[in-house]
């Protein structure tokens, strides 16, 4: 199982190494068996290593053709914002993915041992917890700028009022850090770090909130940049390293870290954006907040991630 996951994780440098934007490999629509994906895939049936990327739209459809394209299978799972789907990204339920994985390991193209969960800032917490639930379905975890902990939905602003949990299991939610709205201010920015650096000194809250990443049944390879201004990635890919230790995770683990990389290492690894500043709508007012990093940073560690190899940990 560790070899297989493995495996996986070295897959992504070589697609980077050795990519094109299209070579005849189509997104399928998959909508039925409750849920909705594009599903990348080259017309043959032998079994293959197969990465599931949550979230789906641009991000996860760019990722899974470029496996697709490299003879592995890439499903592009959406969970919010589609029709038939939550507006919101509250108490979002994790059979929704099961129902994926289990269809998955029925698709003949699709070797059921070999299954690897991907996911970027708040979907690699997703990815983590999807991994830490159903250990026996997925073989490892790829995820950039993550989360150590469960986060509810009142962390999003357009998100509703009322406290609740973001993700749930047969009913029950997954603990979270509650935590209130992101308030505004006089100015025109907002800072982002001081927020989730508050939820995450609530210790007896984030203790109960913290992913059983132990329990996941593989590999995991974290990647994050030193100066992520939206959130701390960096340090709370660290809680993860220190959970799994105390809890003798028989895996491979691996987080790397960049300098001068802020939160968008995770964006397509051929693009050099000069995007340094989002926006964020809080109460009808934009504000502005920085991502991080600089461009060659970013650009730097887009190209360098996906071409390390987890060796130093096997």
């Amino acid at each position: 199982m560790v070899s297989v996951a493995v495996l996986v994780l070295l897959i992504v440098g070589y697609l980077v190494a050795d990519t094109q934007l299209f070579d005849g490999v189509r997104g399928k629509v998959i909508h039925k068996n409750g849920f909705q994906a594009n599903y990348f895939v080259k017309e043959n049936t032998q079994p293959k290593v197969t990465v599931l990327l949550i979230g789906g739209g641009q991000w996860g459809d760019y990722w899974a053709q470029q496996f697709a394209t490299k003879d592995m299978v890439g499903l592009s799972i959406p969970y919010i914002g589609k029709d038939g789907l939550p507006r919101l990204a509250e108490e979002i339920e994790l059979e929704y993915f099961e129902n994926a994985l289990n269809w998955l390991r029925k698709q003949p193209e699709v070797d059921p041992n070999k299954i690897v969960v991907m996911g970027a800032s708040r979907n690699a917490e997703l990815a983590l917890i999807i991994a830490a639930t159903f250990p026996k379905m997925i073989s490892g975890v790829v995820g950039y700028a993550p989360s150590s902990v469960s986060w509810p939905n009142t962390v999003l602003p357009y998100s509703s009022n009322d406290l609740k949990p973001s993700w749930k299991y047969k009913g029950v939610a997954i603990p979270y850090i509650p935590m209130p709205k992101l308030s505004g201010n006089e100015t025109d920015q907002i800072e982002m770090l001081a927020y989730w650096k508050t939820g995450l000194a609530k210790t007896d809250f984030a203790a109960q909130a913290s992913i059983k990443v132990e329990r996941i049944g593989g590999p995991i390879l974290l990647f994050s940049g030193n100066d992520d201004q939206v959130w701390p990635s960096s340090q709370m890919a660290d809680m993860i390293g220190v959970r799994l230790h105390k809890n003798s995770f028989e895996h491979p683990f691996q987080h790397i870290k960049y300098e001068d990389a802020g939160h968008l290492i995770s964006n397509n690894p051929e693009g050099n954006s000069m995007t340094r500043i989002g926006s964020i709508n809080i109460d009808g007012k934009n504000y502005e907040y920085e991502f991080g990093g600089t461009r060659e940073g970013d650009f730097k560690a887009k190209q360098d991630a996906p071409m390390k190899s987890p060796s130093p940990i096997l």
